[in-house]
């Protein structure tokens, strides 16, 4: 598996905390972001593969940021986390409810059709004497 980055922001800290150790215990590299501002630094300052903001996030913002994300140039995709599965965020790529195994379902879902979209290389060696 490769190795998959992602910018988790998030107002509620416990509840990031929480969700960042599942996410990093199923293999993801996780760096969490606990205000705007914060997820603004480490998003100019990385390269991520996939961005997550927590339903703790008021719609306006989460917004605002996955404009900021696009304004940048940047395809990296950008999931809202819901608590209601009647939340639908037209402005991200994919929007999912708050519970830890549909999280990583779709995170993987979502990760996977876009490296298909993408034409991720893969590296293939071969015996060289």
């Amino acid at each position: 598996m490769p190795l998959t980055v992602v910018l988790a922001v998030g107002l509620d800290s416990w509840l990031l905390a929480t969700h960042s150790a599942v996410w990093r215990s199923a293999g993801y590299i996780v760096l969490s972001a606990s205000n705007i501002r914060e997820a603004i630094e480490h998003f100019k300052a990385g390269d991520f593969d996939l961005v997550l903001l927590g339903d703790s996030i008021s719609a306006e913002n989460k917004e605002r940021l996955t404009f900021l994300i696009r304004a940048s140039g940047s395809r990296t995709p950008v999931v809202c986390v819901a608590s209601s599965s009647m939340e639908i965020a037209s402005f991200a790529d994919a929007t999912l409810k708050n519970d830890s195994s549909v999280l990583l379902a779709g995170m993987g879902e979502l990760l996977e059709e876009r490296a298909k979209t993408r034409g991720v290389p893969t590296i293939q060696y071969s015996n060289v004497t």
